[in-house]
């Protein structure tokens, strides 16, 4: 069988990986797998219940949920009927959930719990619409069909006629629509052909070394198309084994248990498991502490002489053996002990994560790419990774430079357009084929690619000073005390920031200065936490050039959320949206 589309690569490795399991899935605390062969069951039986109610090639299937078995089972059954899915993330609001089934005109709802069916019931209503609704959970929801319901539905499809469906679909056949998160403005609908994720998949397993045994754990969103890429397709297509998280809360714990060699991430992620490592070296004693101090500086050493391609001398060498067995075994412990790959993607990850994590012997690979790209551009090579970089191209893309410094690419993985968008998509796909990502940055000569900024996000100051604000808010989150930063500037003097600080920090720096505080607008107003931050700005300023430095701040005592509208489903920040909040504020700093 040639393997051109999705449903003939999950058959191939039914064929091959009968017994093994495909999927490990928690219940009642405990992991139990899902074979390739049930996993095929399911699929067959999801298929045929989707048929009977009314889902035929070409149509949309929506899935408002969160990740699990009945995700990828339905998102494999849609994808084998030639159907064509479309994820919702289960943190949109109502409105959003609208805004796309709207768009999306879908022929069928799954969603998780009674949450996301009222949400999908009120979306649908403002719509005036009426569409079959499918939910997950058994037992507590009326007027619905149940997941397992579906599963039981006899239909009239059969498993020679499911199969001759699935291998009847051409490879340039839409795949699924996914809605960009619309930091700028309304959702386009993203739509991938089965050619894309397949060149896609297939490039990342050259690049990325992989083995039969490797178990990956699939915590971020599968509405995302990173996850869904890498850690969806990519391990069926290859073999491997996926095992679901229960949750966020419970992703330590899962890790211990299931023991993963992969797993992929997003900066806030590996930033929030360094802050809770560090959190935990403050509370060992003094000796601890050094002990941990002298193991990061010495791994950071032979880390940099490993990177750099240089003998690390063997006196040091030898020191960092002995440290790592003291430290470094048990940091690694924390994974499972058997992590060999951390994946970064979705948004820059600051060079000093990776630095720390490799310096305990934990590669984190930061690749780039967008929805419309499939999503994998490039990733950093496993033998020779640049921090700070985004890798090198994978094979079958290109990438060059336009002379405004924007990243342009062009390969078998890019969209073929936007769903009912013929001019968005002529917008950026230009007549030779090259997708303009939006992102501005340079390639050294080693062919490394460096993202420095948005297009659309470059401040232009009233003396006509062009300012990349990406770079200053990377630098101010590295602050301990600062955990989110947006830079503003345009038409203004200098640039000015507001910070959201890292109220755990802050309020052990308050304890330390015996600040009896509590209400959070006052500590944040005092005049010694207001001083704290003007030193963490001042060090920021001594990295930049005078047109470059922050003028004013202020502290927002709210951290910004997906359910308050600053962030995207994916974590990045909505720029235009908190311009709009705190005008009153950006305007008091511009003065």
């Amino acid at each position: 069988m040639i393997v051109d589309t999705l449903p003939k690569a999950l058959l191939r490795s039914v064929e091959q990986h009968a017994d093994k399991p495909a999927l490990l899935v928690k219940r009642d605390r405990q992991y139990h797998p899902i074979t390739y062969r049930e996993l095929y069951r399911r699929v067959y039986a999801c298929a045929r219940g989707l048929q009977a109610m009314g889902v035929h090639a070409g149509d949309r299937v929506a899935i408002l949920a969160e990740n699990g078995p009945e995700w990828a089972i339905t998102d494999w059954a849609t994808l084998c009927l030639g159907a064509i899915t479309t994820p919702i993330y289960p943190t949109l609001t109502t409105q959003q959930v609208a805004d796309i089934l709207r768009d999306a005109e879908p022929s069928l709802l799954l969603v998780s719990d009674k949450r996301q069916l009222r949400k999908a019931r009120e979306a649908l209503e403002e719509l005036g619409l009426s569409i079959p609704l499918v939910s997950i959970q058994p037992g507590e929801i009326t007027e619905t069909t149940t997941f397992e319901e579906l599963l039981q539905m006899p239909g009239e499809l059969t498993e020679s006629g499911f199969q001759r469906i699935a291998c009847s679909i051409e490879p340039d056949e839409v795949a699924t629509i996914i809605y960009t998160s619309g930091t700028t403005g309304e959702p386009k609908g993203a739509m991938l052909t089965h050619r894309n994720f397949l060149s896609n998949i297939e490039a990342c397993l050259e690049v990325i070394e992989w083995n039969l045994n490797d178990l990956f754990l699939s915590f971020l969103p599968l509405s995302h198309v990173f996850e869904r890429c890498c850690g969806h397709f990519l391990p069926i297509y290859a073999g491997l084994t996926i095992a679901y998280a229960e949750s966020l809360f419970t992703l330590a714990a899962d890790m211990m248990a299931v023991r993963p060699t992969l797993m992929l991430g997003v900066p806030r992620f590996f930033e929030s498991v360094r802050d809770r490592i560090l959190s935990s070296v403050r509370e060992q004693t003094p000796f601890k502490q050094r002990l941990f101090g002298w193991a990061l500086a010495v791994g950071k050493e032979v880390s940099r002489c490993w990177r750099e391609g240089r003998p690390c001398p063997l006196p040091k060498r030898l020191l960092h053996r002995v440290l790592d067995r003291l430290v470094g075994e048990k940091i690694r412990a924390r994974t499972g002990g058997r992590l060999r790959l951390f994946i970064s993607g979705g948004a820059a990850l600051p060079k000093e994560i990776a630095e720390f994590f490799h310096a305990f012997g934990i590669l984190i690979l930061e690749g780039y790419g967008l929805t419309e790209t499939s999503p994998v551009l490039t990733v950093n090579p496993v033998h020779a990774p640049r921090f700070g970089s985004v890798g090198k191209p994978i094979p079958g893309v290109e990438i060059r430079i336009a002379e405004d410094g924007e990243i342009l690419a062009r390969g078998p993985n890019i969209m073929k357009g936007y769903y009912k968008k013929p001019e968005a998509t002529a917008a950026v796909i230009d007549p030779d084929g090259w997708f303009h990502t939006g992102d501005i940055g340079y390639l050294d000569e080693h062919g490394y690619l460096y993202i420095t900024d948005r297009k659309k996000d470059i401040i232009v100051l009233a003396n006509g000073k062009n300012v990349a604000p990406q770079r200053i808010e990377n630098l101010l989150r590295a602050s301990d005390y600062i955990q989110e930063a947006v830079v503003f500037g345009d038409g203004m003097s200098a640039p000015v920031a507001l910070l959201v600080p890292d109220m755990e920090r802050v309020k052990q720096y308050a304890q330390q200065q015996e600040l009896d505080i509590t209400d959070i607008h006052s500590l944040l107003e005092h005049d010694l936490i207001q001083r704290l931050f003007r030193q963490e700005i001042e060090k920021v300023n001594r990295e930049l050039a005078d047109f470059e430095r922050i003028k004013a701040f202020r502290l927002l005592a709210n951290p910004f959320t997906i359910e308050s509208g600053e962030l995207t489903p994916t974590l990045k920040v909505k720029r235009r949206v908190v311009a709009q909040k705190y005008a009153t504020l950006i305007q008091e700093m511009a003065r």
